[in-house]
């Protein structure tokens, strides 16, 4: 008897699931119903995803897969044994299903493109049948991403960071204290904070700070230092920087305050004063589905 494949589909909650829907949030509710600017989209959002949804489930049915659903990417899922992720949302929801995947690949599909920022994700609802069946068949083209690695005092918090990581002070408006190391260069900074990233996040929070946009195949590392404190003295020598694979990145922290936030609003570290936060390339790679490497990055 032939194998059935096995699908994990992550489908995220849209927000007027969470705070119309399910919560019942009474200020929500209002302005929903007043059409304020602040929410006026959210009902076509929600309309659009829901039925991209039912595409992706009737898909999954007619090629007789075992599938099953986690509702939310915030929610942890083991996909050791699957064939196949999919993600039903955009990029952020492909982005927190990731830090559960490991050598699975994953398709992401955009739910409500007219609504949401989508690039990593191959798929619509309109041509979510035949990437589908591409990617179980193994004939969806692939791009393999490169991760990071972060590192607490020797201590692995990720290893499957895929855009970026931010070290700051727990205050948004405090100021970020800490020591840049490597290889033979140091330098003391303070700033409003560091950005940390891959090739994959390299034209979001990075680019916007100032960085390079780099080739979405590249095994490189970038930093970028958020509004420097400059002074009286010189300029930092080392505010943007490129980290070449096989190489790390060290920041020892000078604060008590010390916090990382990886992906996002994915994972929240602290780090304590004194300690050191090492960067490098991960050994685990993600696999994404139906991407164009050459295709423009509009973010």
């Amino acid at each position: 008897m032939e194998k059935r494949p096995r699908v994990v589909v992550v489908a995220k909650r849209s927000a007027y699931t969470k705070f119309v829907e399910e919560d019942g949030d009474p200020r929500a509710r209002e302005l929903v119903r007043r059409s304020d600017p602040s929410v006026r989209r959210w009902r076509r959002a929600h309309e659009a995803h829901i039925s991209t949804i039912e595409a992706v489930s009737k898909t999954l049915d007619e090629l007789g897969v075992q599938a099953w659903t986690v509702d939310g990417p915030q929610n942890a899922f083991d996909a050791a044994d699957a064939d196949l992720v999919i993600t039903v949302g955009g990029d952020g929801t492909l982005l927190a299903a990731s830090h559960n995947i490991g050598d699975i690949p994953i398709l992401g599909v955009n739910s409500a493109p007219d609504h949401s920022i989508g690039f990593f994700c191959a798929a619509t609802k309109r041509t979510v049948a035949e990437l589908v069946r591409s990617a179980l068949t193994g004939k969806a083209r692939r791009v393999v991403l490169a991760r990071m690695q972060v590192e607490v005092e020797g201590r692995a918090v990720s290893t499957r960071v895929l855009n970026e990581a931010l070290f700051c002070h727990e205050i948004p408006a405090a100021t970020t204290k800490y020591i840049l190391r490597y290889g033979a260069r140091r330098e003391e900074q303070r700033s409003s904070g560091l950005w940390v990233g891959t090739a994959a996040g390299s034209t979001g929070a990075l680019r916007s700070a100032g960085g390079r946009i780099l080739p979405l195949k590249s095994q490189h590392l970038q930093v970028v230092v958020r509004e420097p404190y400059q002074g009286e003295a010189q300029p930092y020598r080392m505010q943007k920087l490129i980290i070449e694979s096989g190489r790390e990145l060290s920041v020892v922290n000078k604060m008590n305050e010390g916090w990382m936030f990886l992906d996002g609003p994915f994972k929240r570290v602290r780090v304590r004063l004194g300690e050191t936060i090492r960067f490098s390339v991960s050994k685990e790679p993600l696999t994404v589905l139906g991407l164009d490497p050459r295709r423009p990055r509009k973010r």
